[in-house]
């Protein structure tokens, strides 16, 4: 991701925070250039005695204020703080200012509970003892959808927005900078690869549909991904399966590691090298769901495609990627970023303000 048409006046120090639910990812950028970076593995050791994420605030500060320190910054030498966003009220895309109410909502969990609700909060902590400003770029709960992707089946149920916003936007940035046209007025199949994974349909700069992070299209390395309805109500209704063993088969103990015992992709890998046909089926089970969801995500898009993107971690796998292609490719060219571009994708909203080419937004107020 480049940054046309910013003219910097002096350099600008950014904090950039990406909470996951695997790693912490920190970096310190001088304008466009990363000169520190770090991502911290996530200890079950250490966490999985607290019983919430929030919880979870004080130790993840800690790692973040580590990881400054070792590289000799104090707040006061920054410039602005940006992280991921969290789950709040649905947002239009853009740099949102973390202020009090987006942190009791992300505190309160009432749009949900995930590790990136942490990354606000821990900002917002750090910004107010440098006295500047800490924001979002492009947030999970980013909403754009068309009304025809809200329909349900039942009015009680509203489909709701929460994908990966920020990856998914900055590889279609990348695609339509290579292709020499405007993401504003390109339209794309976009799927991010990754511990979750969404597959969303961008139209003229807008996605206007995408499978959600939890409960819905593929399985994943550890989440179930869409699951045969009345079939899981009979298994809830038998006793067999709790409410929480449910939320935890959903979220974490779900997909490949139901299945093989391991989330690592690469280790699937391994397997299939030395002849293990379960492996082998359940990456092709995993493949075959994600080029399904391209696939419907390219109707939303009346079959008008410009380029199909495959992004996130596991794009750096050449058997699931290949595997996705032969079924996609049909459709029209396809583009792969292996790995995330967020980092630099909010470096860059972040960079936007400070030069004055993009106005920061605020949370709860209509624009």
């Amino acid at each position: 991701m480049r940054f046309e048409g910013l003219k910097m006046a002096r350099s600008h120090n950014i904090l950039v925070l990406n909470i996951g639910s695997t790693t912490t990812k920190a970096a310190v950028f001088e304008n466009d250039c990363p000169k520190f970076k770090e991502t911290i593995p996530h200890d079950s050791e250490l966490t999985a005695p607290l019983s919430g994420y929030m919880e979870q605030f004080p130790l993840y500060l800690e790692r973040v204020e580590k990881f400054l320190a070792g590289h000799h910054i104090d707040v006061g030498q920054l410039d602005i703080i940006v992280s991921r966003g969290g789950l709040t009220a649905p947002l239009s895309s853009g740099v949102y200012l973390i202020d009090q109410r987006m942190c009791d909502d992300l505190r309160s969990g009432k749009y949900g509970q995930h590790p990136t609700n942490l990354g606000p909060l821990i900002a917002n902590d750090l910004a107010l003892q440098a006295g500047i400003r800490a924001v979002i770029v492009d947030s999970p709960s980013t909403d754009e959808f068309h009304p025809l992707a809200r329909i349900s089946g039942i009015p009680e149920i509203e489909r709701k927005s929460a994908f990966h916003a920020l990856n998914q936007k900055a590889a279609a940035g990348m695609a339509a900078g290579e292709m020499g046209i405007s993401y504003a007025e390109s339209n794309m199949v976009v799927a991010h690869l990754g511990g979750g994974i969404t597959v969303g349909a961008h139209c003229q700069g807008k996605v206007i549909d995408s499978t959600i992070g939890v409960g819905e299209g593929p399985l994943t390395p550890e989440r179930t991904g869409t699951l045969p309805l009345m079939a899981l109500l009979r298994l809830l209704e038998s006793g067999q399966l709790s409410l929480a063993d449910l939320r935890r088969q959903l979220t974490s103990e779900g997909g490949l590691l139901a299945y093989l015992g391991t989330s690592d992709i690469s280790l699937v890998e391994t397997r299939i090298r030395q002849g293990h046909e379960k492996a082998l089926l359940l990456l092709q089970a995993m493949a075959y769901q994600i080029a399904k969801e391209v696939g419907a995500m390219s109707t939303v898009l009346h079959g008008k495609v410009d380029s199909i993107v495959l992004t996130g971690g596991l794009a750096n796998s050449a058997m699931l990627v290949d595997s996705i292609i032969d079924r996609v490719k049909f459709i029209a060219p396809v583009k792969v970023y292996p790995g995330e571009q967020e980092m630099v994708a909010l470096a860059a909203g972040a960079l936007r303000v400070l030069s004055g080419t993009e106005a920061i937004k605020y949370y709860g107020q209509p624009e």
